[in-house]
């Protein structure tokens, strides 16, 4: 038998990789037969000028994929039916009708009208618009592959359902004892659940708090995307007003409709970068307490205070179950982590169990492994005492630039942390004209518009993220913004 196989002795590719390869041509394209009987090792190996070992290699893979089969005594044939063909469906012939109207949910239909920010491009510009983005290239990615190795050799039970849907206890164990003495979280190790970020912290929260017309307040500039996760749950989200003090409680106190959540952060409020006052924080407490409102507190991105110590959580000032509390590793190591976390109330433990079972079963049981061990062995620590550092440098070069190259054009709003700044810019122009002008010099910048609920309080407003940009890099993009808004 002629199979026209031809193997190249100069390839890097092995001979075994070689002729499985072409022998699975010859059957997919029908040179060999479906049900054709196949030449036996020792006389394919001889007529190759191989050894019988890499004919038997490659047949043993063809048989163990479905292309070939054995028949005893009998020898080794082409199968009757191909691996290749079970993978296609064939199409049902139907007579081609005039689409109807698919009726979605309410849920589906308030999100059809919700106006999302799509996610920030990867463009080579001096890139300001990434407002949440860490540095990448100072992340020790040779010790988390290290990590991640020693993890897939703990063995087999870590490809299973996970026991526990709350996450991996040791993990959970670990993050109480961060959240312990870095953010004077009370809480214990059954009260945490890990999450798949804290975008899936909120939505965990509102599907299980809120109904049709129930009212939320919420910041005013606030996160946009909390804003979407509760209004597509049905609920109407009354702004409260910020200062340099965070949430106005007057305005929040002062409100005669029944509030069932407040979303808040007040470590670094998002996006104007208040710190909520300790007089404030207290009031808040009070009035949850008084009206039996929920407060949300999400604690995205406090590691990184650059002039004292970071603040402790209001979680840890409450003397009730008022107080549910987000955290997330996005910022603090790498966004595609997807891995946060959320403190409920102990009561609240049985019912969020099953609520995040019935959503995904568990977050990822081999980077919950890893991240325990980054955390126990205090790489976290010390990765995060580098990066405030880091950013420390690169919020005052940015500050620097912008107060002398703009000087009385610019304000510069909040306290000296986090990984964004947020900016008024004083100019006649438009905000769509600011951006569009900047791109048209590489600099990409975001309008903060979609942080406000008045869209008229936004007017020149605009979020400058740096952490992922070097010092040389922040100050030529403020010097192209400079001689834009100085044209």
């Amino acid at each position: 038998m002629d199979l026209a196989l031809k193997l190249e002795t100069t390839s890097t590719v092995p001979f075994h990789r070689q002729l499985y390869d072409e022998l699975r041509r010859a059957i997919l394209s029908g040179r060999l037969e479906s049900g054709q009987r196949m030449p036996s090792s020792r006389a394919l190996a001889k007529a190759l000028g191989i050894s019988r070992a890499t004919v038997l290699f490659s047949y043993d893979q063809l048989l163990s994929e479905g292309y070939l089969k054995t028949v005893p005594a009998s020898g080794t044939f082409v199968a009757c039916q191909l691996p290749d063909e079970l993978l296609q469906a064939t199409s049902p012939l139907i007579s081609p009708t005039s689409p109807s109207r698919l009726e979605l949910s309410t849920y589906g239909e308030t999100l059809a009208t919700v106006n999302l920010q799509p996610p920030p491009g990867q463009k080579p510009l001096i890139n300001f618009s990434c407002y949440g983005r860490p540095a990448f290239d100072e992340f020790p990615i040779q010790l988390w592959r290290r990590l991640l190795s020693r993890a897939c050799c703990f063995n087999t039970t870590i490809l299973d359902y996970p026991a526990d849907p709350l996450g991996y206890k040791p993990l959970r164990e670990a993050v109480t004892r961060y959240l312990t003495q870095s953010r004077a979280v009370r809480c214990e190790p059954d009260q945490v659940v890990i999450v798949n970020g804290s975008q899936q912290a909120l939505d965990l929260i509102a599907r299980l708090f809120l109904n049709w017309g129930d009212r939320v307040a919420m910041e005013d500039p606030g996160y946009f995307e909390a804003r979407c996760i509760f209004q597509v749950q049905g609920a109407e989200v009354l702004p409260i007003p910020v200062d340099h003090s965070g949430l106005v409680m007057k305005y929040l106190s002062t409100l005669t409709t029944p509030i069932k959540l407040v979303y808040v952060t007040p470590s670094h409020q998002f996006p104007t970068g208040a710190v909520l006052s300790l007089p404030r924080r207290l009031a808040l407490l009070a009035w949850a307490q008084q009206t039996g409102a929920i407060i949300l507190e999400d604690d995205y991105d406090s590691e990184f205070r650059y002039d004292e110590r970071p603040i402790p959580a209001l979680q840890g000032l409450a003397s009730s179950d008022s107080v549910i509390y987000i955290g997330t590793f996005s910022k603090v190591l790498f966004p595609s982590l997807r891995m946060g976390y959320l403190v409920v109330p102990q009561q609240l433990v049985p019912v969020v169990t099953r609520a995040k079972w019935l959503i995904d079963r568990q977050s990822p049981l081999l980077e919950q492994h890893v991240l325990t061990d980054f955390i126990n062995e205090g790489h976290l620590e010390r990765h995060i005492r580098r990066m405030r550092m880091l950013y420390a440098q690169r919020r005052e070069t940015l500050v620097q630039a912008l107060t002398q190259g703009l000087e009385n054009q610019v304000t510069i709003m909040g306290e000296n942390a986090g990984m964004s700044v947020m900016v008024q810019f004083h100019t006649h122009w438009k905000d769509e004209e600011i951006v569009d002008r900047a791109e048209q010099r590489g600099v990409e910048l975001i309008s903060a518009r979609s942080c406000y609920m008045k869209a008229e309080n936004s007017n020149g407003k605009f979020l400058l993220g740096y952490a992922d940009l070097n010092s040389e890099t922040i100050a030529e993009g403020v010097w192209r913004l400079a001689q834009i808004l100085k044209a």
